[in-house]
């Protein structure tokens, strides 16, 4: 197991502030080593993990699992993995079908987003999703992160995959604060690149590894670092546990709010396989302008298609 030759690190215990530095090459293989065969031991058993998920079965459950937890995408991914074992089988249904199963995963506009991904494959790649990483990131609906992360699970590739996990893990652990920005800054990802292990199989296990960690053990709240495999080279824990002392961390609120209403509407059209009036709609929420607000936001988004006559239903095209 290797890493990459790197400036020398002047002690695990790294200053509060932001590194400026990447991590020496020594301390690189020894986050490996341990966080990887601490993976090998505790890592879920989680479908799109499993070999026979595929390309499409990763690529499915990165869509899902971006801003939602493990346990709400467990059922939905297992019913569109059934309905829709291939792109190809996604593509032949109307984008307002994705909608549909999305159920209430929330933030549905992946679902679109997944749909026409699907759609692409299937007319440039003859229904198989691309193995390279240029060729991933082309696709529409997919990110820098998304793209890293298919080709990093799905096919072994050398990468930087950096979900919130990750770049909360390697903030304590080498940058030595507790949270990473609020938004991914470049100089995570130059650090992400150059902690990389050299030999491709190795990276891609290195990124799922820390993910893991990031998600059981190095969590937002409550780390548990008695379990962590690395807390003896934890810069954050070797400080002291600095409190953050950056910007206000953004919460996540949804009662009262658009993203609720929204999701209200949407729940009466998923459910109805004809079109749904107006007064449907209008029974779901109480405050007419908020109301309209969000129903404005869903067909602007592409996720609900307008007819005459004041009838609405899920997008056919």
């Amino acid at each position: 197991m290797t890493a990459p030759t790197l400036p020398p690190h002047s002690s695990p215990a790294a200053p509060t502030g932001p590194a400026t530095e990447p991590p020496g090459t020594a301390l690189g293989a020894t986050l490996h080593a341990q966080v990887i065969g601490w993976f090998d031991e505790h890592a879920r058993d989680l479908p799109w993990r499993r070999p026979e998920a595929g390309a499409w079965g990763v690529m499915v459950s990165e869509f899902m699992l971006q801003q939602t937890p493990v346990s709400r995408v467990l059922p939905v991914y297992e019913e569109w993995l059934g309905r829709w074992p291939r792109p190809a089988d996604l593509a032949k249904e109307a984008p307002g079908e994705a909608v549909r199963a999305w159920g209430r995963l929330g933030y549905p506009r992946r679902a679109l987003r997944l749909h026409g991904a699907a759609v692409a494959i299937t007319e440039r790649h003859g229904g198989d999703v691309p193995t390279e990483h240029a060729q991933l990131l082309a696709l529409p609906g997919i990110g820098e992160y998304t793209a890293a992360a298919v080709a990093s699970f799905a096919y072994g590739q050398r990468h930087a995959v950096l979900d919130t996990n990750v770049r909360r893990v390697l903030a304590r652990a080498v940058t030595g604060v507790q949270y990473p920005p609020n938004a991914t800054t470049a100089a995570e990802r130059r650090l992400a690149r150059a902690l990389l292990p050299e030999e491709e199989g190795t990276a891609a296990r290195w990124a799922a590894a820390s993910m893991e960690l990031g998600a059981l053990v190095c969590t937002a709240k409550n780390e548990s670092c008695h379990r962590c495999p690395i807390a003896a080279h934890c810069a954050w824990r070797l400080a002291g546990k600095p409190a953050h002392d950056g910007p206000p961390r953004r919460g996540q609120t949804y009662a009262g709010t658009d993203r609720q209403v929204r999701g209200k509407l949407l729940a009466v059209l998923r459910e109805a396989h004809a079109p749904v009036p107006q007064t449907a709609l209008d029974r779901v929420w109480h405050e007419p302008v908020q109301r309209a607000r969000a129903l404005d936001g869903l067909v602007a988004d592409g996720l609900v298609e307008p007819l005459p006559g004041g009838m609405y239903r899920l997008p056919l095209t």
